[in-house]
């Protein structure tokens, strides 16, 4: 690990101030990223500015009927708070899955939907990486893929996003809240994130200096929402791929039909998959298995799956029938 200089701050202002100033220096919340990276040389920053001591704490019911959860909520809180188990039910269990109570208790709201990839290439610095180092190739496109991206990736990179927290967040509609240098700016979770094309390097749209100060949830729907992960362990491990979903049935009339239906996903993209098409299908038909695999298989149409992960295909269209099964009360569909 090189030598750093480090800062500690308690206000918002002085935070952005002292990164924004150095485009050498970091933000370090909870560190159970970061000092990952730090160890292993994949960053080699010259400040690192401690914002563990904002006081963004809080998780707040907002006059809309909405939550506004600070950024520096650890995740277990998150997990745990009464609101988000009552009206947020896909939020409360994508944490849950995340990662290993001990990390939970460290890692934080705005730390975790900043977590860089798990690619092994990107973090063994003896092989060539675009994401690491931009130029450098991607050992991954002839390499070991099984949790390679199978949607929207590039030539220059078919890594994925680690975070099941941004995945439910991504169904949900969040907003992250943003504070820099230019004020405060509120970015649409799905404009957060960017698909690799010819920058990989860049995983979201925040500009250097730019500090999450908070997430906003809408007001609950009143539909079923619920996330499920599909992974190699049940213990501490990405995902292969995993599915947050929420569905409204209007069952009002003779026949039920789909209100309304969010779908995103993981462990398939570079950033968390808002599965649009398959909504599109969806809303306003009856539910039916039918109607859920041919939902899935639309989203699916596009996939382009490597020499290692193209079981995912089959995988995720299962994951989103089950999930919208048993969000439907259907029996649970098979895994054919």
């Amino acid at each position: 690990m090189k030598p750093f200089e480090f800062q500690r701050v308690s206000d918002p202002n002085d935070a952005v101030a002292a990164v924004a100033g150095n485009p050498k220096a970091k933000f370090l919340a909870g560190g159970t990223n970061l000092v990952d990276h730090l160890k292993l040389g994949i960053t080699t920053p010259e400040l690192l500015v401690d914002i563990s001591r904002l006081d963004l704490t809080e998780v707040e019911e907002l006059e809309n009927q909405g939550l506004r959860l600070g950024a520096m909520v650890r995740n277990s809180d998150a997990a745990a708070h009464p609101l988000i188990r009552r009206n947020y039910p896909v939020l409360s269990r994508a944490l849950l899955s995340g990662a290993s109570g001990q990390l939970r208790n460290a890692a934080t709201t705005g730390g975790n939907l900043l977590q860089r990839t798990r690619c092994v290439y990107f973090q063994d610095l003896s092989t060539a990486c675009n994401k690491r180092e931009p130029g450098s190739g991607c050992s991954a496109l002839d390499g070991y893929t099984r949790y390679h991206a199978i949607l929207g990736a590039s030539p220059h990179c078919i890594a994925t996003h680690p975070s099941d927290m941004a995945v439910a967040l991504t169904a949900l509609n969040a907003t992250v809240v943003v504070w820099g240098p230019e004020g405060e700016r509120r970015i649409p979770i799905s404009k957060l994130y960017r698909l690799p094309e010819d920058h990989p390097e860049r995983d979201t749209v925040l500009e250097h200096g730019e500090l999450i100060t908070a997430v906003e949830l809408p007001p609950p729907s009143g539909a079923r929402s619920t996330y499920r992960k599909i992974r190699d362990r049940a213990s501490y491990a990405f995902a292969l791929v995993s599915v947050a979903a929420l569905v409204d049935v209007d069952d009002s009339g003779s026949t039920p039909l789909i209100r309304d239906v969010a779908i995103a996903l993981g462990g398939v993209a570079h950033k968390p998959w808002r599965a649009e098409r398959a909504e599109a299908i969806l809303r306003g038909s009856e539910p039916s298995l039918e109607a859920f695999r041919r939902a899935a298989d639309a989203e699916l149409q596009g996939a382009e799956p490597v020499a290692g992960n193209a079981f995912k295909v089959q995988m995720a269209r299962g994951a989103i029938t089950t999930v919208l099964a048993e969000l439907t009360d259907l029996q649970e569909a098979d895994h054919e």
